[in-house]
């Protein structure tokens, strides 16, 4: 393929490029029916657009401006293919964010467009060094970065969850004999689960904190703490609760059965480190067999 050929396509795909973006900013997009009604209809004010942004994670807010409805029609799309909303919905919860199935759909609509424009610059890169243009190789690639980009986001979310889980069982045993001691020096279950999550800073007294303050909001203390058992799949875990739940309906002794739990979990983890050390001794003499 000739240089000026190269060139033209280039600038074609950076003119239909400007073209989306600026059709799409929101000085230049058409207002919608919808939006202009809406602020005659509802009894209440809309919320600020300052206090909206503030919680809203960065990546969303950028490509909602700048897309619009384009991209959650994307987001529709990747959803409609893709399926298993209730998958995505718990291990979002046991993320322990604010992020909504919808928000991550979008967030994978993203990801899949900077797979897709790193595959294109790839495509336009080997293009020029070999001097010719396959169509059908350049168009695989894109179609591998688009959708390795929407599945990589599925990905990225399930070792995040991964490595939450694995600080929580870090952090478990420490908070369980905190607790065990606030038990035992005669405060109840929920002074004490307060008490912890306010000197510790972890990722569960975090969680035991978020419970606290539903349980202040109105939300039963009992369906608060059940609420943290469901969001996560670790056995340890959905123990503690069990115990703290029937201690506060029952009053039965906690601090015997807390200590009991954290060594549980303790030898738990050495057993998981002596594994994680023969796989690693195996990995070791690998290499020496091959010099």
């Amino acid at each position: 393929m000739s240089a000026g050929m190269v060139g033209m396509l280039l600038g074609l795909a950076a003119a239909t490029g400007l073209l989306l973006v600026l059709g799409y900013a929101p000085p230049f997009r058409s207002v919608r029916l919808v939006d202009r009604i809406a602020p005659y209809v509802h009894d209440t004010p809309p919320p600020s657009r300052l206090l909206g942004t503030a919680t809203e994670p960065g990546l969303l807010t950028a490509a909602r401006r700048i897309a619009g409805p384009s991209i959650g029609n994307g987001a529709r799309i990747v959803d409609r293919f893709l399926g298993g909303r209730a998958a995505v919905r718990r291990r979002l919860d046991a993320l322990g964010g604010e992020l909504t199935v919808e928000d991550f759909r979008i967030e994978q609509v993203v990801w899949g467009g900077l797979g897709l424009l790193a595959a294109a610059v790839v495509a336009t890169v080997g293009s020029l060094l070999a001097g010719d243009l396959n169509v059908l190789s350049a168009g695989l690639l894109c179609v591998a970065g688009l959708v390795g980009g929407v599945l990589g986001r599925d990905w990225w979310l399930t070792q995040q969850v991964d490595r939450r889980e694995e600080l929580l069982l870090a952090e478990f045993p420490v908070v369980a004999e905190l607790l065990a001691l606030a038990v035992t020096a005669g405060e109840g279950p929920t002074a004490a689960i307060a008490r912890v999550a306010r000197l510790s800073g972890g990722e569960l007294a975090r969680e035991l904190g978020a419970a606290l303050g539903r349980a202040r909001a109105g939300v039963p203390l009992v369906d608060a703490l059940q609420q943290v058992a469901d969001r996560t799949s670790l056995d340890p875990l959905a123990r503690f609760i069990d115990g703290l739940l029937v201690a506060i309906e029952r009053g039965t002794p906690l601090a015997e059965v807390l200590r009991a739990q954290a060594a549980d979990v303790r030898e738990a983890g050495k057993r998981r480190l002596l594994e994680a050390g023969g796989r690693k001794e195996i990995a070791m003499m690998v290499a020496v067999v091959n010099r």
